[in-house]
């Protein structure tokens, strides 16, 4: 299939809510972009030209070096909460425009699973006693895994146990699930794409199936999640905020990141 080389489609410069782009992958940038009809800046940042530059080289160990070096530089929580985002912003612009195949895009996702896994895995061994232990997973239509990763890495930052149980979960085994492992705090992420009825409705029987004591918090680009509250559901649309929440419902005092 072939792609135009140019489109004036662009997020950049779309007066898009930073708080849309945290849970978006290159799939959920690619309809954002949709949204916009105005030309984004002409040069890109020079950490996502590098990223872009090794990603068209097809060097696949190179794209993971780029990766943990911005992870280096920056540290996990402003690596996860602003320089990804910015990179699914850049990867999925380039997707738009024409400058990447979709094996090249599925590199770039892939290589972030596992450079940011390993660094969520070091902070599971000091989790902190008091604070909750957190599901993260999405409902059955939510095939978007990437703002789950994100969210975790803020979760374990603020010495949070994590059970990651991937994408696609009916909603009854997420109730299971939380039951099992005994979870404090349901983490579910849903993109722009997700039908909004079918996000409301999830949400309200996940709701009914749990005990008041296990609270949910649904995050992402979902437009129904911020102009209907599901009563018991917190919205929560910036990654960034999850320290202070956490600190809000569970009194959990913040770690400085």
């Amino acid at each position: 299939m072939a792609f135009p080389r140019r489109r004036a489609t662009r997020a950049a410069s779309a007066a898009i809510r930073p708080a849309k782009l945290l849970a978006a992958g290159p799939d959920e940038m690619r309809r954002l972009y949709g949204q916009s009809r105005q030309p984004a800046p002409a040069r890109r940042p020079r950490a996502a030209s590098a990223l872009l530059r090794v990603l068209l080289a097809h060097d696949a160990p190179a794209v993971r070096r780029e990766l943990e070096a911005g992870l280096a530089r920056a540290g996990l929580a402003h690596f996860a909460a602003v320089d990804v985002p910015a990179m699914n912003l850049q990867v999925g612009e380039a997707w738009q425009a024409g400058e990447l195949e979709i094996h090249e895009e599925h590199l770039y996702s892939d290589s972030l699973y596992e450079v940011l896994r390993p660094a969520i895995a070091r902070l599971q061994q000091a989790v902190r006693p008091e604070a909750p232990r957190v599901l993260l997973t999405t409902f059955p239509q939510e095939p978007h895994g990437l703002g789950l990763l994100m969210a975790q890495a803020l979760f374990a930052l603020q010495g949070c146990e994590t059970v990651q149980l991937g994408v696609r979960l009916p909603v009854e085994q997420i109730a299971a699930a939380a039951r099992a492992y005994r979870t404090d705090l349901v983490a579910l992420s849903f993109s722009g794409s997700a039908h909004s009825a079918q996000v409301l409705r999830g949400l309200e029987e996940l709701r009914g199936m749990l005990p008041v004591g296990i609270r949910i918090w649904a995050g992402g680009s979902c437009p129904a999640l911020y102009r209907r509250a599901v009563s018991g559901v917190r919205a929560v649309a910036d990654l960034a905020a999850i320290p202070d929440l956490l600190a809000e419902d569970f009194a959990l005092p913040p770690r400085p990141m």
